[in-house]
Parts: C-alpha cells; sequence; structure tokens
C-alpha cells in the first residue's frame, strides 16, 4: 500500500463508515475512498463505469476521462481528506500520488419538502425549507425566476466545514448590506458557524443583543417577498430555514401571508398584533403597580374587588407574579421540549389544574390568573418565536420598575424598551426603520 493511502488510513482509519475500495477504471488500477455514510458507493460505482466507457468508446485519451470526472491533484493528502469530509470521492491511482475528487451519489440524507412545523400557514403555500442548502436554495430560484438573483457561497469553519450561502436580487438589495455581510463573513470565515450564535459572531453582531438581528423563516413564500423588498437572505447548511436580514420591528406584525386577506381583515390582524405586544408589555406591570404602589389610582368600587381577590394571599404582589411567571415560563419550555402527544397535556395541567390549585391555596389572585392567562395569550399573537421571546424578557424589567416606582416605573420600562430599540442597527440600518409610503422595494 503506497504512502498516499497510509497517510489518509492513519487519519481516517478510525471511522467505522470509512470505506477504501480497490477499482479498475480505463485498465488504470484506482483507490475508491470515502465515507459510506455520505456516498452511495453503488450508484457511485455504475455511474462512474458508464461514464468511463462512453469516453473511451469515443477514443479519447485517458488523461480527458479523468478531466471529464473530477478536479485531478496531485499530492496534496490534506485536499483529499477536506474532500472526504465535505462528502466527495476520492479516486486515486495505485502507487502514484494523483487523484480526483469527484462528486458522487449522496447517500439519502435529506427529508423530502414538507409542510412547517413551527409557522401555521392559513390561505398560503404548505412547503417549507429542508435541511439541504441546495435544495433551500432551488425553492427559492423557482419562485424567484430572475435573472437579477445573485447567489454567493462560501465555506466556513476551521475543523468543521460548513457551507453559507447569501442570496439578494441585484438592484434592489442595499449594496452597502450586501457588501458589510460578504466583508464580514470573509474576514470571519474561521469561526464556526453551524448555529446562529456563532454566525452572530461571524456578522460582528453583538453576543448580548435581547433582539435578534436575524428574522427567520421556513416558508419560502415569505423569504422570496423579503427578496423582493430588498433584503438578504443567509442559508446555513443542515438549518431548515432562511435567516432575513435586517430584521426590523415591523416583522413582528406582518407576514406576507397577511396579504392573501382582503385589506381591511389585514389590517385588522397586525392590529391585534399590535395590541397584543402592548398587553404583553403592560399588563403584568400595571397589575403590580396598582395593587401594591399606586392602588389610589382605581375607582373605590374596583380597588375593593382587587382587595377581594387578593384576600389571604401573603405575598406581596410582587413576589405574586414573579412566582406564575416562572410557572409559566417552565410550562412553555416543558410544552416545547416535551413529544407533541405530551406537551397539550403538561400545558392543560399546568394552565388549569396547577393555576387553580395555586388560587385555592391562596398563594396567588384569581385576578393575577386571568392577567397572566392574557398575557400569555397575547405574547403568542407577535410573529416569529425569537421576537416572542424578547418581548417576554422586556416584561420581566418593566415589572420590576412598576414594583418600585409605580405607575412612573412602568412608564420609565416602557420608554427603556422604546429607547433600547431605537438604538438598535444593523450595518447602519435602524431597526425601527418603517417606510410609511408602503414601497415594498425599500423594506416597508
Amino acid at each position: 500500500m503506497d504512502r498516499f493511502i497510509n497517510e489518509i488510513k492513519a487519519e481516517l482509519g478510525n471511522n467505522g463508515d470509512f470505506h477504501l475500495q480497490r477499482d479498475y477504471l480505463a485498465d488504470a488500477a484506482v483507490m475508491l475512498l470515502g465515507f459510506n455514510t455520505l456516498i452511495d458507493f453503488i450508484k457511485t460505482r455504475v455511474v462512474l463505469h458508464k461514464h468511463a466507457e462512453s469516453i473511451l468508446l469515443q477514443n479519447q485519451p485517458s488523461g480527458d476521462l479523468w478531466r471529464a470526472i473530477g478536479e485531478v491533484i496531485e499530492g496534496d493528502v490534506r485536499k483529499a481528506i477536506s474532500s472526504i469530509y465535505e462528502g466527495k470521492l476520492i479516486i486515486h491511482f495505485e502507487n502514484t500520488a494523483r487523484f480526483i475528487i469527484m462528486e458522487p451519489v449522496p447517500a439519502m440524507l435529506d427529508r423530502s419538502i414538507d409542510s412547517p412545523t413551527n409557522e401555521n400557514v392559513i390561505q398560503g403555500a404548505l412547503d417549507s425549507f429542508t435541511e439541504g442548502i441546495d435544495t433551500n436554495i432551488g425553492m427559492v430560484r423557482k419562485l424567484v425566476n430572475s435573472d437579477e438573483i445573485r447567489i454567493d457561497s462560501f465555506t466556513a469553519g476551521r475543523s468543521r466545514k460548513n457551507k453559507l450561502s447569501l442570496l439578494y436580487i441585484d438592484g434592489q438589495a442595499d449594496a452597502d448590506l450586501v457588501n458589510s455581510i460578504r466583508d464580514h463573513i470573509e474576514k470571519n470565515i474561521q469561526i464556526e458557524a453551524c448555529d446562529l450564535q456563532g454566525l452572530a459572531k461571524m456578522l460582528g453582531f453583538p453576543s448580548w443583543s435581547a433582539i435578534s438581528k436575524f428574522n427567520t423563516t421556513e416558508l419560502p413564500h415569505h423569504a422570496v417577498q423579503n427578496l423582493k423588498k430588498g433584503k438578504v437572505i443567509l442559508f446555513v447548511d443542515r438549518l431548515p430555514f432562511a435567516l432575513i436580514l435586517p430584521n426590523l420591528l415591523w416583522d413582528m406584525f406582518a407576514v406576507e401571508n397577511d396579504r392573501n386577506f382582503p385589506l381591511p381583515i389585514m389590517l385588522a390582524i397586525r392590529a391585534i398584533r399590535i395590541i397584543g405586544i402592548l398587553i404583553t408589555l403592560i399588563t403584568p406591570g400595571l397589575y403590580v403597580a396598582l395593587v401594591s404602589v399606586n392602588p389610589e389610582v382605581l375607582q373605590i368600587q374596583l380597588a375593593l374587588s382587587v382587595a377581594q381577590s387578593r384576600e389571604g394571599v401573603p405575598y406581596p404582589a410582587l413576589v405574586e407574579i414573579i412566582f406564575m411567571l416562572l410557572i409559566l415560563e417552565l410550562i412553555l419550555e416543558a410544552s416545547v421540549r416535551l413529544p407533541k402527544s405530551i406537551g397539550p397535556t403538561i400545558t392543560m395541567v399546568g394552565g388549569i389544574i396547577l393555576g387553580q390549585a395555586a388560587v385555592e391555596a391562596k398563594l396567588v389572585s384569581n385576578l393575577l390568573i386571568i392577567i397572566l392567562a392574557a398575557t400569555t395569550i397575547a405574547n403568542s399573537t407577535i410573529v416569529g418565536f425569537q421576537n416572542s421571546v424578547s418581548i417576554r424578557l422586556f416584561k420581566y424589567a418593566i415589572v420590576l420598575l412598576a414594583a418600585i416606582f409605580g405607575i412612573l416605573g412602568l412608564v420609565a420600562g416602557l420608554v427603556f424598551v422604546g429607547a433600547y430599540l431605537a438604538s438598535l442597527n444593523t450595518y447602519g440600518k435602524s431597526y425601527l426603520y418603517l417606510n410609511l409610503k408602503g414601497n415594498e422595494s425599500n423594506g416597508g
């Protein structure tokens, strides 16, 4: 066995799926190397030999055959090893340092295009992105059908190579935005970008930002509409959704499927979402402020009703609401992590049985249960799971300020949240940007 094979076996030989097979190609003895978990070796060999036979029947020299199969390289063992990790087939000529990198027939590892699981669609297309980056790009190309779409591809990571693709429409997307993203990716190409934290680090975004710079979607139609509005899409291999840049405040309230309804209904739906975010932010803090700091604001009948509701509750309003908010967070996290067959049961047990038991045990008031239920439902109207989580976080800051300063603290908390959102920008694009003219070509 020659030195080339020995070096590769020393590097990859301890992998159980590493496949090494001797073969003949145009009377030349070769070794086929690759991972049998990534390559369908049977189909790849059939394709390889049919291709070789067709070339030989044309009486072309063997050099043309090698170049037709793939990239011919001399002596670079590290290149061969990294190509094997990427799922390529290495065809090595025995007793030489020459080899060919071939694109094989891949093993079937990707699921087929299916309906979305995290975003509900009403009166819209039901296909969704998959883990395969090439499949996702193909779905976008099918919908855009334009020669103005541009795709920049990158391979990022030091030890684990991962594919990234940047998609935009030439003439629609902001050139400065595209150049900034491209420059950051090329500058930090060695950073592992297999998750959103790694990708945010690669793009130079702050790690402690409560608002994500990405807006994610698993719906191709939603991604394409954002492309047409001048935004940029990032695909990361093995992530079954598109990352839309920049993320704007208006993305919390608007989705493209809204346009499948008549205009008055679309406006009503978006108004409900705005009311939902206001209820989420204001209601818990208002309860704490009115119960513990500023009860004189209430009318006497309402104040008596609230006091009667809290009769027998030993804790101050802040402890009472933090206790129940934490219980709700635990229920939400458990319902997400558990299998779908068990999640609804946990929600019912936590939301109804535990809530009722807490009231009967005089741990919390009836009024608080109503407020928290309304808050949780209102929070669910916000578009995007990451956006709803951010709003849930801001809610706690407002509750703490309301517990200390009452109504004044509530107002100060809202001002603080507004000021924080106004301070955000993505490569110079303000998070609060809103195109009042409704020009879809520029992010409206």
